[in-house]
């Protein structure tokens, strides 16, 4: 490991927010060292509640973590933010919408990084169980999770987070309809945002009467669902509570410790399906190099072949 590196590393076990933004910037970009950074902090991580925050567009997500991470902090926790927004077109940087809406949390000090998704299709960016990682070892007691806000295609959170919030607004509509996202079978706790708008009790009603009618085994969680307007920090105390609750439920069932080694197990498939592929870029270069591509365009052999072959030297070299 470079010194410089060496150094970063004692700056980030030392407490320095700078270290971290530095070393998040180093694993958010797959720089060559971002293994060995996340390999010489793992030995930190497993500590924090890692609460994700998902749900339509337009339905206050920002503004009900911007509340939330300031009623934590009052709690006297350390809180990260991770705001996972949509990618710049031009620079393919987040374009942190998300994060000029938590003013308040910004202004009291806490911590966030805002993330691109640069084309990640699940609500977040491939890189933000890493950052995760790296936030929970820095000490952080809760580390909250924005998704982009893409709706029905946020399912990358129920792998990095250990609670999921799903937030909704009284327009969602029919809760029947709302369930048909498959994001409604994910939440552990379930907010209705902006609730001082009309119909918000009878879509309440609605949500709760098809939560009733889940099957579910006797001690098993049931999702609760609380009212808020996270713009006059009402219901958020509610919602910190709920978060408390889960957390008991999920160390007390043991479910704390099999999220974790499923978050093990996903950063397993992730890191190795990288490094084969890294190894795969290198043989697909050999194979234009060694004239391979002309001989299947000659019909001289299949493009099914010579694949079989580039995997049969890499299991050889392995």
């Amino acid at each position: 490991m470079k010194p410089s590196l060496q150094r970063l590393i004692q700056d980030f076990k030392a407490g320095h927010p700078r270290a971290l933004a530095r070393l998040i910037t180093e694993v958010e970009n797959r720089e060559n060292a971002h293994e060995e950074i996340l390999e010489a902090l793992y030995s930190r991580v497993g500590r924090a509640h890692r609460i994700g925050i998902t749900g339509p567009p337009g339905a206050g997500k920002s503004t009900l973590v911007d509340a939330l991470a300031l009623h934590f902090q009052k709690q006297g926790k350390r809180v990260g933010v991770i705001a996972v927004d949509p990618s710049s077109p031009f620079t393919g940087g987040a374009l942190l919408g998300d994060r000029h809406r938590m003013t308040r949390a910004t202004q009291a000090g806490i911590f966030i990084r805002s993330l691109a998704t640069r084309g990640s299709l699940g609500g977040l960016s491939e890189a933000t169980p890493f950052v995760a990682d790296l936030m929970d070892a820095f000490g952080f007691d809760v580390v909250l999770i924005e998704t982009v806000g893409v709706g029905q295609a946020e399912l990358d959170i129920i792998h990095t987070s250990d609670t999921v919030v799903v937030v909704l607004v009284p327009e969602s509509g029919d809760a029947i309809q709302a369930m048909k996202a498959g994001l409604m079978e994910i939440a552990d706790i379930f907010v209705i945002n902006k609730y001082d708008r009309e119909g918000a009790h009878r879509f309440q009603n609605e949500l709760e009467s098809v939560l009733s009618m889940q099957p579910r085994r006797e001690g098993e969680w049931t999702p609760p669902v609380i009212p808020a307007v996270a713009t006059r920090e009402q219901g958020v105390p509610e919602l910190a509570e709920a978060l408390e609750r889960h957390l008991a439920y999920l160390k007390q069932s043991g479910r704390f410790l099999e999220k974790r080694k499923h978050r093990i197990l996903d950063e397993i498939e992730r890191t190795a399906k990288d490094l084969l592929w890294r190894r795969l870029e290198g043989r697909l270069s050999e194979a234009l190099t060694q004239q391979w591509l002309q001989r299947a365009l000659k019909g001289e052999e299949t493009p099914y072949a010579l694949a079989r072959r580039i995997v049969e030297q890499l299991s050889r070299e392995a």
